[in-house]
């Protein structure tokens, strides 16, 4: 069933465990994604970035998304991850999808505080969830273990407030993408953020954190956890070897990254403690 970001994250009121956030780049990894969820019997969000936005036929992998979306026996919430336009965010409630994040971490607080509020209004209006960003969630080589680019939870508390975000991507030491390094998470300032805001929580830069970075993350206050770059590691890995044992190609090829994603997202889910929720 097709829901927005509040409904599935609701769930983390009753039992505490993170709900996963999955990007994907075809049918096969939403149908993957998907599949694991119902086999869990847990809500789901299936995403995609806004880097991709324009490199795949956004409207018909929308379209695709809901449709799997609505026709699923649990819970899923359709979002756009780390939307840095207005243009794109309207294009994506427009294709109707249920939650948008709009990524303003670049932009000076107060102009983060404001855009990201037009945000919200806007999206509110239509019964769209929004995620905002406060810190800074770097990539790869990006100096992730610099305190400056942490989420301030006096700044956070005070975003949280004035934009009426429905979740809050904070950052505490995590990259987006393949770490250089070993991950140093701050977890008293998650603490200390939890402790100041009332909405949902949401922790970027999920692949490559140990299993218990992520329980300990959800159990400071994390509600959302994303993953991308660990699906497209594990389909990296294993369809080449698939390719090389199978003769016969296709369709096998699409059920066998669906099969992957699937496998890779059930790991992810079992450490988050989704599971058995609806």
């Amino acid at each position: 069933m097709l829901v927005n970001l509040n409904d599935v994250l609701g769930y983390t009121k009753v039992k505490k465990f993170g709900v996963g956030m999955f990007n994907g780049l075809s049918a096969e990894f939403y149908q993957g994604l998907i599949d694991a969820a119902e086999e869990l019997k847990t809500p789901i969000i299936i995403g995609i970035a806004d880097r991709f936005i324009d490199r795949l036929d956004f409207e018909m992998l929308a379209e695709v998304m809901i449709f799997l979306a609505k026709r699923a026996s649990v819970p899923v919430c359709v979002h756009l991850d780390h939307a840095k336009s207005l243009k794109n965010i309207i294009r994506a409630i427009k294709a109707g999808f249920t939650s948008v994040m709009f990524d303003g971490s670049n932009l000076p607080f107060e102009e983060n505080i404001k855009k990201t509020k037009e945000v919200v209004e806007i999206a509110h209006s239509v019964g769209v969830s929004v995620e905002g960003e406060l810190g800074v969630v770097g990539r790869g080589e990006w100096d992730f273990k610099n305190p400056e680019f942490y989420t301030k939870p006096e700044e956070a508390e005070v975003f949280a407030n004035e934009t009426g975000v429905d979740a809050l991507a904070v950052s505490i030491g995590t990259v987006h993408g393949v770490y250089k390094g070993e991950p140093m998470l701050d977890f008293e300032r998650l603490a200390e953020i939890r402790k100041r805001v009332d909405c949902y929580l949401v922790l970027h830069g999920g692949s490559g954190l140990s299993d218990d970075d992520f329980k300990k993350c959800i159990e400071y206050g994390i509600n959302k956890v994303n993953i991308f770059t660990d699906l497209t590691l594990a389909v990296n890995e294993k369809l080449p070897e698939f390719v090389k044992a199978t003769s016969d190609l296709t369709p096998a090829i699409f059920d066998e990254i669906r099969r992957i994603v699937k496998e890779e997202a059930i790991k992810k889910l079992k450490v988050f403690g989704s599971y058995d929720i609806i």
